[in-house]
C-alpha cells in the first residue's frame, strides 16, 4: 500500500478490536454459540483512507461502507491485498449499482426488488455471483429501507419477491439484514432481532432451496445483544474506531 500509517492510531484500533472481539466471545458464551461463527465488518463510512490503512494493520481485513463512490476510492487504495473484503452496507441507488457490482465482495443491503435486477445484471456482465443479504424492515418505521415484515402474518407476502431473487443467476442469496429502531437501551433492540430469526426459520422452510444462514445484525450500540440472538455478521464502527469527525 506504500503509505506511512500512524503507529499509535494503529495501535489503538488494534485495542479497540480485540475489546470487540472479546466482547464478542463473551456474549457467545453467554448464548451457548460459538464466537467463530461472528464476523466483524469495520464500517470505516465517512472515515478517511488513513484510518483504513491502519485498520489493515491492526489486523482487520472486512470492511463495511454505505456510499459506493466514495468507497471505490478507498477500495482502489488498497486493492493489491488480496484478503481484504468489502461490504456493501448502505442502501444502493439504482445509477450506483454497477459500481457496487465492480468494487464490493458482498452486499448487506439489497432492499427492493429493482435493485436485486440491476445488481444481477451487471454481476453478468462481470461474469461473477454476487452474495446478498435481503434488507428487511421489522420495526415498521417509514424512515427504513428494506421488505415490510413487522406483521409476522403477512410474511407469506415476501415470498414471491424472495423466491424470484433467489432464482437469479449470478446473485447467491445467504440471509438477512434488517436495522431496528435507534433506543438509548440496547434491550430494546432484543425483541426485533428475536423476530428476524423466526423470519429466518420461515423462509428455511418456504424457500429451502435458498441460504439462510446470515444474520448482519449488531452496531456498536447493541453488538452484544445482537451476537446472544443469532448475529453471524456485526457491523462496527465507532467502538473500533471512535467517532467520526
Amino acid at each position: 500500500m506504500g503509505k506511512l500509517v500512524d503507529e499509535a492510531l494503529v495501535e489503538k484500533i488494534k485495542d479497540n478490536f480485540l475489546s470487540v472481539i472479546n466482547q464478542i466471545a463473551d456474549s457467545a458464551q453467554k448464548a451457548g454459540r460459538d464466537d467463530s461463527k461472528v464476523k466483524v465488518i469495520a464500517v470505516t463510512k465517512l472515515m478517511p483512507l488513513e484510518v483504513i490503512l491502519a485498520g489493515v494493520q491492526a489486523g482487520i481485513h472486512r470492511f463495511g461502507e454505505n456510499y459506493p463512490e466514495q468507497a471505490a476510492e478507498k477500495i482502489k487504495s488498497v486493492e493489491s491485498d488480496e484478503n481484504i473484503e468489502w461490504h456493501m452496507i448502505g442502501h444502493i441507488q439504482s445509477r450506483k449499482s454497477e459500481t457496487v457490482i465492480k468494487y464490493f465482495d458482498m452486499v448487506h443491503s439489497l432492499d427492493r426488488l429493482k435493485i436485486a435486477r440491476y445488481l444481477n445484471r451487471y454481476a453478468g456482465e462481470y461474469n461473477r455471483v454476487l452474495p446478498v443479504l435481503i434488507e428487511v424492515n421489522l420495526s415498521g418505521e417509514e424512515s427504513k429501507y428494506g421488505w415490510e415484515a413487522s406483521d409476522d402474518e403477512a410474511w407469506e407476502n415476501l415470498l414471491g419477491d424472495f423466491k424470484k431473487i433467489s432464482s437469479y443467476k449470478n446473485l447467491q442469496v445467504q440471509g438477512l439484514m434488517t436495522m431496528p429502531p435507534l433506543f438509548e437501551d440496547p434491550e430494546r433492540t432484543r425483541p426485533i432481532y428475536r423476530k428476524l430469526t423466526r423470519l429466518q426459520r420461515f423462509l428455511q422452510i418456504h424457500i429451502p432451496d435458498t441460504q439462510w444462514d446470515e444474520l448482519s445484525i449488531g452496531t456498536s450500540f447493541d453488538f452484544p445483544v445482537a451476537v446472544e440472538e443469532g448475529a453471524t455478521m456485526v457491523r462496527i464502527g465507532t467502538e473500533i474506531f471512535g467517532p467520526r469527525s
